[in-house]
């Protein structure tokens, strides 16, 4: 288990727990295969700080605000100097406590 902290600084095989302290409004966004899906940004917390997480489709209707929730085998990406947080398409999302 890494922390925030450490998470910003890792790439991939990412393992982390912490709560969902906000989640914007969902909004749609084009796949390059085509089609649309819903994308939302929430903010993960633990000791060591928040990490921006990535929400796709329908992991958006799996968390709330106030959510426990573990990511597994999870990655980074930068974008604009930001670092957000995603499971990817190997990765998986716990909700321990909705």
């Amino acid at each position: 288990m890494v922390t925030t902290a450490e998470a910003k600084n890792m790439r991939n095989k990412i393992d982390i727990e912490g709560t969902v302290e906000r989640m914007e409004a969902p909004r749609t966004v084009n796949l390059k295969m085509g089609g649309t899906t819903e994308v939302c940004n929430a903010f993960l917390v633990d000791a060591a700080g928040e990490i921006k997480l990535t929400l796709w489709g329908d992991e958006i209707t799996k968390v709330k605000n106030g959510s426990k929730i573990l990511i597994k085998n999870g990655y980074t990406n930068t974008f604009k100097n930001e670092v957000s947080l995603g499971k990817g398409k190997y990765g998986e999302l716990i909700v321990k406590e909705y």
